[in-house]
């Protein structure tokens, strides 16, 4: 059976968390307070309450504990964001994601439970200056404060050329995870494999050796 989800907060982010997972074939729940945000939604989630997510009761009877993963999107307002993620904490629910605005707003969340703390707006200003120093720079995920995951697209120089060859692992102590092309993944490249035009590789490893191996695809 496939999991279901609610999500609260019908701002920018909530909304196009919600219709993106209903997208995927999945049963979402859409919840906010405001009734124009909830008409906005209507036609592109399974179902759309109009509710106070601060309220208890409300929550109690859209049958919230039955579903398997509870987003908090929550936009300004913080303290909503607390009170609703503590009363669905103390309900029992299963998977509790919430959106945080500030990393205090996100201690306060680790605090009294939340599963997962998501910070979109970090995680996209990250994304945006990781891509502007560096061209080639795909993505970039942070896995803690001091390692991350980055996509690269391969340079000119790196073209046909082994993984050996290249030797990104002595040369700036990360490690290249997988190497992406086109719509296929190779998750456990070999030291052979040879590198292609247009091919992107998945590299982890510290923030400072990540910094090192970013530059010298500018150079």
């Amino acid at each position: 059976m496939k999991k279901q989800f609610a999500v609260i907060g019908m701002g920018r982010f909530g909304s196009s968390v919600a219709t993106a997972l209903y997208r995927l074939g999945y049963e979402v729940l859409a919840i906010d307070k405001h009734e124009e945000r909830i008409e906005h939604v209507l036609n592109r989630v399974t179902h759309a309450v109009q509710a106070d997510s601060t309220d208890e009761e409300a929550l109690r009877a859209i049958g919230i504990r039955n579903f398997d993963v509870v987003v908090v999107a929550i936009g300004q307002d913080i303290q909503a964001s607390i009170l609703t993620s503590l009363i669905l904490k103390e309900m029992g629910v299963k998977m509790l994601v919430v959106k945080a605005q500030t990393d205090l707003h996100g201690k306060v969340l680790t605090k009294i439970g939340v599963d997962k703390v998501i910070f979109p707006e970090r995680d996209m200003g990250l994304r945006l200056a990781h891509n502007l120093i560096s061209p080639n720079v795909v993505d970039y995920i942070e896995l803690s404060e001091d390692h991350s995951i980055v996509e690269i697209h391969v340079t000119p120089p790196m073209i046909g050329k082994s993984l050996r060859e290249l030797d990104i692992r002595a040369k700036y102590g990360c490690n290249v995870m997988a190497i992406k092309r086109k719509d296929r993944m190779n998750i456990s490249p070999r030291a052979e494999d040879q590198i292609r035009e247009n091919d992107i590789l998945i590299v982890v490893g510290s923030n400072e050796n990540l910094r090192k191996l970013e530059k010298s695809f500018e150079e």
